[in-house]
Order: structure tokens, then C-alpha cells, then sequence
């Protein structure tokens, strides 16, 4: 190679925003296959309205996979934005850095600020990229499709910025953060050059992380809906993505619970998700201010209706909790798909009744309530994981004592549907309990049958009474301190019209409220 050769390569390679002065890597990349724990969703039946959460994984070539940074700019007119891209960035930084040693191409796509990487090596690639005609054409931005997805679960007709007060929008950026490297080998780009680049390397797969993930991340030449529209294989790194919403706006959950929806939103109607521990090894990113504890509602009763109400009432929930759903399957509801997102959580909320689950489901349950960690139990939870009078189906598993070693409790039977329960307070309960906070008990009342438990386990605590005219009173709401020291909330409330009541759904929230506070 002539001196004048060397002296050009080093004039290109000085001008890269930022490289990285680390150590050669000792080897190659890898060509193992990438082993991708891909989340995605499908429809409880084909008509329903719920979903099913389940992992797939996908095998996926490292020669034949991208990464795409959407957007990670260097500044942004919603400050709160702003510094959340300032946290995400060093950690998105270290996950591009095991990317590329698994040999994983990177481009970079910081929209609209093109002109500060003009004379790059990194930005020659991706012109060097031939062009061609696509089907469907790629634009630069495609909104959402009604012909294929439901309207956006979050209200950001506000621009989603969560600032107090609210600020004029203006294009606040001029680069990608400097926290994430640009190294050699990577491409920049902003439009359909992603895609050329794609195709002229071969590359099938594609990563995607970056900002806003209701806008950018879905919209853009290079992101999910037009990158799925050209037949690529996509997956978003839901941990590595944030979005613009104001927890002001409907549906008024907190801001993180609104990229949850979000995400949902794109596992149901356009691609599955992975998290960043496939590259690092490491948990999945949080912000340092979602705080939420993991909440897990199983949801699997053919007699009230709660996977309805319980995934109504979510929502108020999620101002406070990052909540998943678990339903029973449309055909044999003891079946659980995706319940094991319960390794993670830190809250199980039930609603099941008579199911027999396959053995390894159970014990899913079984680990997480001999960890000591808390449950709420509603209505059917009482009898939820065994048959009347008759032992499991072969190949299935059930808890016959759940009742008492869990709830603390004695179900027997129930009153026949009649009149409403009337409902007052345990002796000894005051309006001023942790559980009774802005629950007016006067107003309360039970819609659904009385249910037959006494006498409760002398580990429990009865915070509410239930009667009907002419029999013995019940307790209708208890704490209990179980035997593997965790504590459980049941009430044998739990009927649709039951959560048509305001002071019943706030007696639920305060429930999974006080069980996720340390004692």
C-alpha cells in the first residue's frame, strides 16, 4: 500500500465523531446464531379483544443482522425527553458494542442532522449503498395504518411531551448523543439508504432501538412499519426505546406504562420484541425513575367475566404498576400461556377457578408464593387450581389446599344468587386502615352470591364483613399472614358489577399497593 494511500485512510478515519480509543477485539466476530427470546402477541380467540403474551426464539445470523439507532439525538425540546435519552444512551452504547463484536452491522439513524457526519467514512457507506425501486415505495414517514392496526393505545395528539408547563416544540438536535460511539464499519444514514444497504450486504434481520417508539421508531424509512412492509424480519429492543407521551392524557397511566402500550401495540400488529440481556447478559435497562413494581394478573374464570374487568381496570393499575396479563387459553382455560413472566414479577393478582394446569405451570405459582412474595386473590381464587371432588386430569397438576396455606381461608360453597351483600367493617378495623383509604364502605356493596369461608385460619386479619338477610354473617375481605412469611389480600368480591364500583377497584389498588410497600 503507497504512502499516499495510508495518509488518505488515516484523513477519513480522523473524521468519525468520536471514535473509540479502546483495544483491538483479540478475535473475529462470532458466527454462532444469535438466540433471540422474541416476545410476541396473539389473540386469545380470533374475535377477542385480550391478547396472549408468549416468547418465541429466533435463531438469527450475525452476517445477517442489523442494528438500527433511530433517533438517539443529542438534544430534544421536551427536556424530560431529553435526559431520559441522556440515560439511555451510555447503555445503549455498551449493547452496539456487543452487537458488533457478535458481528452485527450498526446504522445509525439520527434524523435530520446528516450535514455533521457529511465527509465520514461511516456516512460514504451508506451513499455507496445502490439504490433501486421498492414495493411499496419507501417514504419518508408512514403514519399509523387502520388497514392493519388498531388506533395507538396512548393519547400524544399533545406532541407527548410530559413537561410542567407545557413547551413549544422546535428541532432541538443537531447529532446522535455523543455517549453512543460511531465506530468504523458502522453506516449513517436518515432515509431508504438503510434499506439499500441492507439488501446490497444481504442482511435480512433487523434490530431496531432508539426514540420515540410511538413515532420515529414506527414511522421512519428505516424503522419498524416500512422496514416490516419490505419483508424484513424485524424485532424491537423494547428496553432500549422510550416514548413521547404525558401521563396527563388518556389513558392516564404513568409515562412508563405508556411505553408499555406502546410496545404492546407493536407486538400485536407488527413485530416481536427482545430485551438487551441477549447481548449483554445483563437485566434488561430501566430509568432509574420507573420505580414500578412487576405486577402478574392471572386471569382464567368462565363464571364473572374478570379477565374483562381485570384488563379494564389495568389501567389504573398501570399509574403505578407495570402490569402483564396472563390469560387461560380460549379452548382449555388451565392452560396459561406466557405465565412465565411470573418469575420476574413482584405481585400476583388471581382470578382462576377450578383449573388444573400442566405441572411445570403450576410450579411457576407454587415458586413464586414460596418465595414469600405477595398475593391478591379475588372471588374464584378461593378454589383456583383444583377440580370438585375429583383429582387432576393425567398430565395436569393441582393445589387442593391453596385455600388455606394461601388465602387463609374456608371455602365451602355459596348463597344462591339473591340479594346484594351488605358490607361492614371487621371488629377491631377502622376507616383509617391502609386498605380503606378513599373506600367509602357505606356505598360498598357485594353483587355477586356470598360465599361460604368461614372459619378463616388464625393467621388472618378480616378487614370486611358480608351478610344477607336470615344467614350468618361471612368475611368478605382478609389479610394473611402466611406460613412462608409473605402476606396475602383475598376478598370473595369480584363480580362484574363488583367493578363497576369505584370503592371496590380502590380497594383493589390499595391492596396491591400495601403488599408491594416493604413492612
Amino acid at each position: 500500500m503507497s504512502a499516499a494511500l495510508v495518509l488518505l485512510l488515516l484523513t477519513c478515519l480522523s473524521v468519525v465523531p468520536e471514535p473509540a480509543q479502546g483495544p483491538e477485539p483479540a478475535q473475529g466476530p462470532s458466527t454462532a446464531a444469535l438466540q433471540l427470546a422474541a416476545r410476541c402477541r396473539t389473540r386469545v380467540s380470533p374475535e377477542s379483544p385480550l391478547w396472549h403474551s408468549t416468547e418465541q426464539t429466533l435463531a438469527w445470523q450475525p452476517g445477517e443482522t442489523c442494528v438500527v439507532v433511530c433517533d438517539m439525538w443529542d438534544d430534544h425540546w421536551c427536556k424530560p425527553s431529553a435526559a431520559r435519552v441522556n440515560e439511555l444512551a451510555p447503555v445503549m452504547n455498551e449493547v452496539l458494542q456487543a452487537a458488533r463484536a457478535k458481528g452485527l452491522l450498526i446504522i445509525h439513524c439520527p434524523s435530520d442532522t446528516l450535514d455533521f457526519y457529511k465527509n465520514t467514512p461511516q456516512r460514504q457507506l451508506a451513499l455507496a449503498a445502490p439504490p433501486f425501486e421498492t414495493q411499496p415505495a419507501l417514504e419518508r414517514w408512514i403514519r399509523l395504518m387502520p388497514q392493519r392496526e388498531a388506533a395507538l393505545p396512548i393519547d400524544d395528539s399533545d406532541g407527548g411531551c410530559d413537561c410542567d408547563p407545557p413547551v413549544e416544540s422546535r428541532r432541538a438536535w443537531s447529532r446522535q448523543h455523543p455517549a453512543i460511539e460511531i465506530l468504523p464499519g458502522d453506516a449513517i444514514t436518515d432515509s431508504a439508504e438503510a434499506f439499500y444497504l441492507m439488501k446490497q450486504r444481504g442482511i435480512r434481520n433487523v434490530i431496531v432501538m432508539g426514540v420515540h417508539t410511538n413515532m420515529c421508531v414506527l414511522g421512519r424509512p428505516f424503522s419498524i412499519r416500512q422496514m416490516v412492509l419490505q419483508g424484513q424480519n424485524v424485532v424491537l429492543m423494547r428496553d432500549m426505546t422510550d416514548t413521547m407521551y404525558n401521563p396527563a392524557r388518556a389513558p392516564f397511566v404513568s409515562h412508563f406504562s405508556g411505553n408499555d402500550l406502546v410496545v404492546e401495540h407493536i407486538e400485536q400488529y407488527w413485530c416481536p420484541t427482545i430485551e438487551s440481556t441477549v447481548f449483554t447478559g445483563r437485566p434488561a435497562f430501566r430509568f432509574s425513575q420507573d420505580r414500578r413494581p412487576r405486577l402478574t394478573i392471572v386471569a382464567s374464570e368462565p363464571e364473572y367475566g374478570t379477565a374483562e374487568s381485570l384488563t379494564e381496570f389495568r389501567h389504573e393499575l398501570q399509574q403505578d404498576f407495570q402490569v402483564s396479563m396472563v390469560y387461560g387459553d380460549a379452548t382449555d382455560g388451565s392452560l396459561l400461556p406466557g405465565l412465565d413472566v411470573l418469575k420476574s414479577a413482584d405481585l400476583l393478582l388471581l382470578s382462576t377457578r377450578r383449573r388444573t394446569p400442566p405441572p411445570a405451570q403450576l410450579q411457576l405459582v407454587r415458586d413464586f408464593i414460596a418465595a414469600g412474595k405477595p398475593v391478591v386473590g379475588i372471588r374464584t381464587a378461593s378454589h383456583p387450581f383444583h377440580l370438585r371432588n375429583q383429582p387432576a386430569p393425567a398430565g395436569r397438576a393441582d393445589w387442593s389446599d391453596f385455600d388455606l396455606q394461601v388465602n387463609g381461608g374456608h371455602y365451602t360453597n355459596h348463597y344462591g344468587a339473591g340479594p346484594e351483600t351488605t358490607i361492614t367493617l371487621a371488629a377491631g378495623v377502622t376507616p383509617e386502615h391502609p386498605l380503606l383509604q378513599h373506600v367509602d364502605t357505606t356505598r360498598l356493596r357485594g353483587k355477586g352470591s356470598l360465599y361460604l369461608v368461614s372459619p378463616l385460619a388464625p393467621s388472618t386479619q378480616p378487614i370486611l364483613i358480608g351478610s344477607i338477610p336470615d344467614q350468618p354473617a361471612e368475611p368478605i375481605a382478609w389479610l394473611n399472614r402466611r406460613a412462608d412469611g409473605g402476606r396475602t389480600f383475598y376478598t370473595s368480591l369480584g363480580h362484574t358489577g363488583d367493578f363497576a364500583q369505584p370503592d371496590f377497584r380502590k380497594l383493589l389498588r390499595n391492596a396491591c399497593q400495601l403488599l408491594t410497600q416493604p413492612e
